[in-house]
């Protein structure tokens, strides 16, 4: 499947950052919310992934540092993608959710069955903007074996 993706910085925080010189970096990104669209070029249906990646400015020279007002969202997208990218499970596992989305959304329910009859369970609606809640494991307690007293 033939898939085009797009990127962007849906938000960011900020504080100020002492680098391993002793100078202080004003506004230092140190937190990113981004999202990738993916658009399936065939059939145009569409999942999205969303992510967040933490940062750190403690090794960037201040010669280097670029002021929070002067930076574009090329510039914050430049240093999710390298991150991404030089994790090639992780990048797998954003498209593998972006592709069960559009999987997700072939599917469709059915009201009436083919030998007549309606269908009498009802079917959830999507979870959390269409996509699959995680599942949780929950480990049961053993009860006590106290016995009953008479």
């Amino acid at each position: 499947m033939a898939m085009t993706y797009e990127w962007s910085i849906t938000g960011l925080r900020k504080r100020n950052q002492v680098n391993s010189e002793g100078a202080t970096l004003e506004g230092a990104i140190v937190q990113t919310y981004w999202k990738v669209v993916g658009t399936d070029d065939v059939s145009g249906e569409v999942g999205e992934f969303p992510g967040a990646t933490p940062f750190t400015a403690v090794d960037v020279p201040a010669g280097s540092f670029k002021a929070f007002s002067q930076l574009t969202e090329d510039d914050v997208l430049g240093w999710v993608r390298a991150y991404v990218d030089n994790d090639a499970t992780y990048w797998a596992h954003i498209q593998e959710r972006i592709l069960k989305q559009i999987d997700e959304r072939a599917i469709e329910d059915v009201a009436d069955l083919p030998w007549g009859g309606a269908t009498t369970v009802a079917i959830p609606e999507d979870p959390i903007g269409g996509q699959e809640a995680e599942e949780d494991v929950v480990e049961e307690e053993t009860p006590d074996a106290t016995p009953d007293s008479e």
